[in-house]
């Protein structure tokens, strides 16, 4: 894998060889953290540019950081948004773990996505473009795509919403005491740990629910 560190400085002057080489990295990134790496440095190279007035290289940088984001939220896209799955090897990371553990903020995460769901075609002409849009623009335009770009956060308020109006319904329709009375010596032990599960969830939900300190 080639190193960002071979981004070109403001003298360099083999511009399209240097995007070119970056732009067949990026591509071949198989790690989340790697493609923040070339966003960062992406990024602090662009601004640079900007403060030296150098278009060629700021068009560069703009292009190599867009291209970063985007293989940053395609690989995100790979991995599911919900509880990590159980494996013989362990616990697959859930897609904000990944995020987290690759360094990435919630802001972060939610824009590589976002550039992630535009088309590629239209995201390859408008990154080729003279004037290529910054990631703060393409972002915006992947805002729109909310239908291919699940948010992980919403659907576990939609999920939790359903589960507890669901088992309030239920306690609402069926007494604690007879309900306990149907279950047998065989099945105690398994009611008993499925409502300390319960209480331990319960409690710290109310807990750090928004507003409950108030």
């Amino acid at each position: 894998m080639n190193s960002v560190v071979s981004l070109p400085s403001k003298s360099d002057p083999q511009l399209p060889q240097k995007y070119e080489a970056a732009r067949a990295a990026i591509a071949e990134c198989e790690r989340i953290d790697e493609c923040k790496s070339w966003s960062d440095k992406a990024a602090a190279l662009a601004s640079y540019a900007r403060q030296a007035k150098d278009d060629s290289l700021k068009v560069m940088a703009i292009r190599i950081q867009a291209r970063a984001e985007r293989r940053c939220g395609e690989l995100l896209k790979q991995i599911e948004p919900a509880n990590g799955a159980r494996t013989d090897l362990g616990r697959v990371p859930t897609r904000g773990e990944a995020a987290r553990g690759a360094g990435l903020s919630v802001h972060q995460r939610k824009t590589a996505l976002r550039v992630a769901a535009i088309p590629e075609r239209e995201f390859n002409r408008q990154v080729e473009s003279e004037r290529p849009p910054t990631v703060t623009r393409s972002c915006d335009q992947g805002r729109t795509q909310r239908v291919s770009v699940p948010d992980p956060a919403a659907e576990t308020f939609k999920a939790t919403c359903a589960a507890l109006g669901e088992f309030a319904k239920f306690c609402d329709t069926h007494d604690a005491i007879e309900t306990a009375q149907t279950f047998g010596v065989d099945d105690a032990e398994m009611a008993r740990r499925c409502v300390a599960t319960l209480q331990q969830w319960l409690d710290a939900f109310a807990a750090n629910v928004y507003g409950a300190s108030l």
